[in-house]
């Protein structure tokens, strides 16, 4: 694809992600692209991004952008654990990038900012998991992906949001300790109290994006467009989720379920109850429907930016490199790696 060619499917794909970006806007963006483009065959790297990234980060590189793989957490995972290139650069938040190194051991991971924190995964420690554990003998404990490498290195499973109710359901203990987020475990909960009679025991984290979805956010929306279906995922209340599917109904799910959902569904307008670049890639998947999305960015996943994906490529075989380069003990991610493989196992 030459330049020109490639400037073009860029612009395209991200005008349909971004109906709203100026010329002015993508022509800048454009230099950053191309540069980034070329800095990953000569250092020999792929970009990993997720869905909550702006749009930039998230057109794939056979669209004349950036990324080689978009996904979620669990996408993420399978494609990291694939990933041939020497260096890997990880455009999502450091539990993400943890999750990388541990499956490639041998890669160097990068991180274009190391502020792209969580606060589900900086709810717990693996010190606290390790009280849980003694509070609870014998009961399994099951780690959501959004925790860091020390919690992870103590849980029995790690699962997504795409997995963790066939997770759940596979084992055989009538208890389980779900960790971190709260009203993702809830939303659980109703679901695998009713199949399996399981209790969770569960821990209090929550995302600071999903939880301000709250029940007169959404029903505020459901009164101004009645005939939209609503997409919530896990990690939003159960309350709002209890009321958000009444009427035009929706679905409550991972991003996957949530991007799968529409492209089956008949319905021309969503509300989106998940961070607000999932829009984008919605927008971007689905240019005939419409979206409403309250806008709502994750505060950590916007620490990451094309300059400073940029920077980090730059860095590679450099003394500066250091700055972005994902380090972990490795006890600890010999200990994290066992729950995680468990974990793509249901894959």
């Amino acid at each position: 694809m030459t330049a020109t060619l490639t400037q073009g499917a860029f612009s395209e794909k991200f005008r349909a992600m971004h109906p709203f970006a100026q010329t002015e806007e993508i022509a800048a963006l454009q230099e950053a692209v191309e540069e980034i483009r070329e800095l990953k065959r000569e250092k020999n790297a792929v970009i990993l991004s997720h869905f909550y990234m702006s749009p930039e980060l998230q057109v794939q590189h056979a669209d004349g952008g950036i990324a080689d793989f978009v996904g979620d957490s669990l996408g993420l995972s399978v494609a990291a654990k694939s990933v041939e290139a020497d260096n890997i650069i990880f455009c999502g938040v450091k539990f993400m990038a943890e999750t990388a190194k541990i499956l490639n051991p041998a890669k160097q991971v990068l991180l274009p900012s190391f502020e792209a924190g969580c606060s589900l995964a900086e709810s717990i420690t693996g010190a606290d998991v390790r009280k849980l554990k003694a509070q609870y003998p014998g009961v399994p404990v099951v780690a959501y992906i959004n925790t860091y490498a020390e919690t992870k290195a103590e849980a029995d499973i790690c699962c997504t949001s795409r997995n963790a109710l066939d997770i759940a359901r596979s084992f055989d203990s009538d208890r389980l300790i779900f960790l971190p987020d709260l009203f993702m475990g809830r939303n659980l909960q109703t679901r695998i109290k009713a199949e399996t009679g399981k209790e969770l025991i569960l821990w209090e984290g929550k995302c600071e994006v999903h939880e301000q979805f709250t029940p007169q956010r959404i029903n505020g929306l459901k009164m101004m467009y009645p005939e939209a279906q609503v997409l919530v995922h896990w990690e939003v209340p159960d309350d709002t989720v209890a009321d958000a599917l009444t009427g035009a109904g929706g679905v409550v799910g991972s991003t996957s379920d949530i991007l799968r959902f529409v492209g089956e569904s008949q319905s021309r307008q969503f509300i989106l109850g998940s961070e607000c670049d999932l829009g984008a890639t919605l927008r971007g998947m689905y240019p005939e429907k419409e979206f409403i999305v309250p806008c709502i960015k994750c505060p950590h996943m916007k620490q990451i930016t094309i300059q400073r994906t940029l920077q980090a490529l730059r860095a590679i075989g450099t003394e500066a490199e250091r700055m972005y380069t994902v380090d972990l003990a490795e006890d600890i991610r010999q200990r994290a790696l066992l729950p995680i493989e468990r974990m793509l196992a249901f894959s």
